[in-house]
This record gives structure tokens, sequence and C-alpha cells, in this order.
């Protein structure tokens, strides 16, 4: 067995098991920061006996205690840390077949939709690219060789919101894998596996490190099947996470409640004061009154979280805003204390075909916003000053 304890109750609050995120009773030095075990093997105490740890692409102690931390936290049996989201998330389609079809997102992250056309579609895998916040549109597109369903909720950059407790019924029902891209809400927010969902998957790179200084992902399996399947590929594939990068997480964790709730607070005033503004036509944000998926959004979900995306009147104005901002970063990624702004269709959403992009409303006037934790005035200043003032309250 492995030496430490490094995940606390999972019966505690989870901002008390994110504050004492890598926490352990055992360590022997009594360390409050968990070790970071930067090696690549471990000595054997003799023949045929083994501490729980041989090395490092199978176990490590500092990956270990991150795992067990994001596993408590998302309600699962066994979380697994990746090199990357991306990593992450190849992972999770490894348990997949050639013939198999997916039901996905049609807006989600225009990386994950080069995975599945450029990639996995050379092994056989298909996937269905459907508006997976309609139900029925979901069921129509099951069919026989459907295996799977991989959803983001709420959506990238348009922010749809898919009812979590019908898909996972519906993929029961079909005996299908359900997969659930958590990115945008983390286990703070919203725990699909208490909703019936298969797996978890994040980027840890965003909220859960939280300082944009880190790459990583992350998966959360609810049974112990699932976990063992993932556990192999983790160390047969070894696209794992390293100790350092472990510990990175593990720190970021313990102000994760801290910064979301302030990641928030701020995402709504600026949404509201973004509905005021005379050069900007439209604001996807789950938190308005007035977006399609409000209420559903509220019901499954414990916050609005700190992504938003709008939609300006001109698209010469994208290149302005783009280039006056100066609190905000014009930068790609998202979910750090820093405020960064991007442009879907030529960042994010690039890899997706112009003609798709313009049916599902990633448009040339179309801006995303991760809203940090700075001052919510001093960010709507520099919004302001970017659109350009005239007739903002």
């Amino acid at each position: 067995m492995p030496p430490n304890d490094p995940a606390p109750s999972p019966l505690l609050h989870p901002d008390s098991l994110l504050a004492q995120a890598g926490r352990s009773s055992t360590e022997p030095t009594g360390a409050i920061s968990f070790p970071i075990y930067q090696t690549a093997t471990f000595r054997h105490p003799a023949l045929g006996q083994s501490t729980g740890y041989d090395y490092s692409r199978t176990a490590n102690p500092t990956r270990s205690a991150l795992e067990a931390t994001l596993t408590a936290l998302e309600g699962g049996v066994a979380g697994f840390a990746f090199a990357s989201g991306m990593a992450a998330l190849t992972t999770a389609l490894m348990l997949f077949h050639p013939g198999d079809h997916l039901v996905v997102s049609e807006d989600l992250y225009g990386g994950t939709y080069r995975l599945f056309e450029r990639v996995f579609i050379n092994y056989g895998i298909v996937a269905k690219y459907v508006n997976t916040a309609d139900t029925a549109a979901v069921e129509a597109a099951v069919g026989p060789a459907t295996r799977g369903i991989l959803v983001e909720t709420p959506s990238n950059p348009l922010m749809r919101i898919t009812d979590l407790a019908s898909l996972g019924s519906i993929a029961r029902d079909r005996g299908m894998l359900a997969i659930c891209d958590n990115t945008f809400m983390t286990p703070y927010l919203q725990r699909p596996l208490d909703l019936g969902w298969d797996l978890a998957v994040h980027s840890g790179t965003k909220y859960l490190g939280g300082h944009n200084d880190v790459v990583a992902g992350l998966v959360v399996a609810r049974t112990p099947d699932l976990a063992e399947r993932l556990r192999f590929l983790q160390n047969a594939t070894g696209a794992v996470l390293g100790p350092q990068d472990s510990w990175l997480i593990l720190r970021g964790l313990k102000t994760l409640a801290l910064r979301l709730e302030r990641q928030q607070e701020n995402a709504e005033r600026i949404a509201r004061w973004l509905q005021t503004h005379p050069a900007v036509e439209r604001v996807y944000y789950p938190g308005l009154p007035d977006h399609a998926g409000n209420a559903l959004h509220s019901a499954q979900a414990s916050g609005a979280g700190g992504m938003l995306s709008f939609e300006v009147r001109d698209a010469t104005l994208v290149e302005q805003v783009l280039g006056r901002v100066r609190l905000i970063s014009f930068a790609e990624s998202l979910g750090g204390v820093e405020s960064l702004i991007t442009f879907p269709a030529r960042q994010t959403h690039a890899d997706v075909p112009p003609e798709v992009r313009r049916r599902l409303g990633v448009t040339d006037r179309l801006l995303r916003l991760s809203v940090g934790i700075e001052n919510a005035g001093d960010l709507i200043a520099d919004l302001g000053q970017a659109l350009g003032n005239g007739g903002a309250r």
C-alpha cells in the first residue's frame, strides 16, 4: 500500500477538501505541504516486495495525492492525472473500439473536434455532433453503433447547457459510456458523476491549477471497472503528469473555492454591464436570467462560473478590443487568476471548418472572456475603453 493517506475524508465540505489538498497524517516529517517526489524509480524492500511505488510512470506519491484529492472532490472511485487535458481526453477515448460511434456536443473546444476528426477517425471511431442542449436531438442521433456520449456543459464558447440528469439516464438505458468535460465548472460547482455520468474529464491547466503556470489533465471514474481500465491505459500509454506539475495543481486546488467565488462574482457583474453597452449585441453567460439554460444550469450546478462570451455588433471591433485591452490579456487558455480574452474563430476553434463555425454561431464577432480575480470595476473600465465608452453605464 502507498505510504501516505493523501486525501482527507470525502465527507468533508468541498471547501475543506480543497484547503486540505494533499495533506497526509502519516507523512513522517509532518510536512503540511505535500512533498514533491522527484524520482523516476523506487527501491524495493526485498525480492517480491514493494512499497506500493515501483516506477513513476505507474505511480508517484505526489501524483497519487493529486489523484486522490480530485477523486474525493468529484465523488468518484479513482482519478488519473495526465500531461495535458488533451492527453486525459485521448486516454478516455481509448476505451472505445473501431466501429464505435459517439454523440458529441457540437459546440465544444476546437481541440476536441480536431482530436476526433484528424486522429480517432483514422482508428474507426466516429463522432456525431449534436446540440446536446436538445435532449430529443441526442436521442435521435443514437444508433445501433453508438457506444458513448461526450458533452461540455456549459459548452465552449456559446455556454449552452446540457441536461446532465436526462442524458445520463439515456446513456445508462442504452448502455453508453457517458463522459462530461467538466473543465469550465470544476467539481466545486458541478459534479456530473452524481448525476449518473461515468467519467469527468478536466483540463487541469485551467481552474484546477488556476495560475496559468502548469499544463495538466485529469479523469475521474465513477465505477471500479472503468477505474481499472483507465489505470491500465494510463500506465500502458504513459502520458502521465510529472511530480512537479502534480504539486502545482495540488497547490492551486487549495484556493479553488476562493478563486471561483470571486471569478463568478466578477463575471456576473461584467456580463450585466456588457448587456448595457451599445457596441455589444449579445452576451452568453449562464448566470444571466435571460440565458436560455439559466434554470437548468442552476438546478445542476451551484454557480455560473467565470466564463462568458459576447458578440460585438461590428466585426471591426474585435481587432480594436484585442489591441486595446491592457489589464485583460489577449491570450488563449482560461481559468487563471488573470483575466484573458480570446477570439474563438481564429484561436480555440480554428480547426473547426468555417461553415460549421458559422452555423454554430462562432462568428467573426464573438469574443470569449475568462474572468479573473482582479477588481471588477477595473476590468469593466478596461473593457469600456477597449470597446469605446460611449453609452456604457
